[in-house]
């Protein structure tokens, strides 16, 4: 009897212990860069070799999970998490799997950075063709976004690649080219990971050239024609950038400074210049642009700062692969109130200064916390996503930097300014970039992607059980 019991306290009692477990579990809370959209989901699963992951998408689609693809989460919009789901951490799954330097080919696991790319083919003197700014992105991630940089010769991310490979929501892995599967080839590329997962992808790459900084200031007025004449037309200039004044002052969306990377007449110098830099000097802009968060006088102090700085760098030699070195500490920004939002708009070459004008007159009025804009060049390119951003023309992309804060009444506040720039922008044949925060409307969603049905319809078809899934497909794709 003593020991029935006993017997029957010991279940009790791990019983208890198991609910006791359970109430004091952690919830497991994910968010992304922007931390505005905390998110309950089920676990976070690392990324493993092709057959093993081939073997989870089919449980998980016959137990009907959820699944979300994460590289470094930049993306602010929910792109890479689902309520309830499971997040495929793709950092890991980061190994060259061939590279063919006299074909000026690579092909990588989608969770290699672009740090780790350069590193393998810079000693080769070669490049990549086209990334962002940063190189601390994942490849996958990238695709995932069809990214664009500072290079106006190759278009966007998806010009580069040869091929891929991808796990579909039926378990199957495909070889994907142009030629190949080609049907899923502007799905998956800029497709948010809603097609699959893709494992690893064969990228063209590009010589890592010497080039001469060239810098000129200007007003916003004098810019389409300067990049027209002066970049586009010259062979010679392979990258640029520019940015435009955000201080709150007489210069504010009229002054700016470009750089162009022109091709440096002796090639022979570049093994004195191709070292890979790495991040020094973070303090400093750190500083200023901490200063600019808060008072509209440290604004106008960064700006004469960081014009003078780059102005500065002109005639200066640097290589492609240092040029997509750009430094991004300093960009951290860890506050318990506040967070930074990117918003990216496309504006023909022909319509930059009338929407320049009429942007002007709306940031005024509302006093957005803005800190920085710059503004690249998209080459409309040969291929192009279902969802593309670039539509039928040549575009300038104005990247907005703005600080808000993280409560109801600020995230309300910048949704109703941020929607009336949208409207701006579409009003002046625009579009805007897809892995930002969730502001835009479905209805501007959809005259900004005119082909987004069909996307969907697509993802409906390859994935009718919804297998892969995340929060931006949720608001727009339902």
């Amino acid at each position: 009897m003593i020991r029935k019991y006993l017997a029957v306290i010991v279940v009790y009692g791990m019983a208890m212990a198991a609910s006791l477990t359970f109430y004091l579990q952690k919830p497991l809370i994910v968010e992304d860069k922007g931390r505005l959209l905390p998110t309950e989901i089920k676990a976070i699963r690392p990324a493993t070799n092709p057959e093993s992951l081939q073997k989870w998408i089919r449980k998980a689609a016959e137990r009907g999970e959820k699944i979300s693809v994460a590289g470094m989460q930049h993306s602010q919009g929910g792109q890479t998490y689902f309520p309830g789901g499971i997040m495929l951490d793709m950092r890991g799954y980061d190994h060259v799997l061939a590279y063919h330097p006299e074909k000026k080919t690579i092909t990588v696991q989608c969770g290699a950075t672009w740090a780790d790319v350069q590193k393998v083919i810079h000693p080769d003197g070669l490049a990549v063709r086209v990334m962002q700014s940063q190189n601390i992105f994942t490849v996958g991630g990238s695709l995932s976004v069809n990214a664009h940089g500072r290079d106006i010769r190759f278009g966007s991310l998806m010009d580069t690649v040869q091929s891929f490979r991808l796990l579909t929501a039926d378990g199957e892995i495909l070889n994907v080219s142009r030629t190949e599967n080609r049907e899923w080839f502007p799905l998956a590329i800029g497709g948010y990971g809603l097609f699959g997962i893709l494992l690893d992808v064969t990228l063209k790459l590009t010589d890592d050239e010497l080039y001469t900084i060239r810098t000129n200031a200007m007003q916003y007025d004098e810019y389409p024609d300067y990049f027209m004449k002066r970049v586009k037309q010259d062979p010679d200039v392979r990258m640029h950038i520019a940015r435009i004044s955000v201080a709150p002052d007489a210069s504010f969306l009229r002054e700016m400074y470009v750089e162009d990377y022109v091709l440096a007449e002796d090639q022979s110098l570049r093994s004195e210049y191709d070292r890979l830099k790495q991040e020094r000097f973070v303090a400093v802009p750190k500083f200023f642009l901490g200063l600019s968060r808060y008072s509209d006088w440290g604004k106008t102090l960064l700006w004469k700062a960081q014009k003078r700085y780059f102005l500065q760098r002109d005639g200066i030699l640097q290589t492609r692969n240092n040029a997509m070195r750009s430094d991004s500490q300093f960009l951290q920004y860890n506050s318990p109130r506040r967070t930074e939002t990117l918003q990216e708009y496309y504006v023909p070459v022909s319509e930059f200064v009338p929407y320049l004008d009429e942007m002007r007159d709306l940031l005024e009025k509302e006093h957005l916390n803005l800190l920085n804009i710059t503004v690249r060049f998209v080459n409309h390119g040969h291929d192009q996503p279902v969802l593309s951003y670039a539509k039928t023309k040549d575009m300038f992309a104005l990247v907005f930097l703005i600080n808000q804060g993280l409560n109801k009444e600020d995230t309300t506040r910048t949704t109703r300014i941020v929607r009336d720039m949208i409207d701006l922008t579409l009003a002046h044949e625009g579009s805007y970039y897809l892995p930002y925060y969730s502001y835009p409307t479905k209805a501007q969603f959809r005259k900004a992607y005119p082909h987004a049905e069909s996307f969907f319809e697509a993802k409906r078809k390859y994935d009718p059980a919804g297998v892969f899934t995340n929060l931006f497909y949720e608001e727009y794709g339902k």
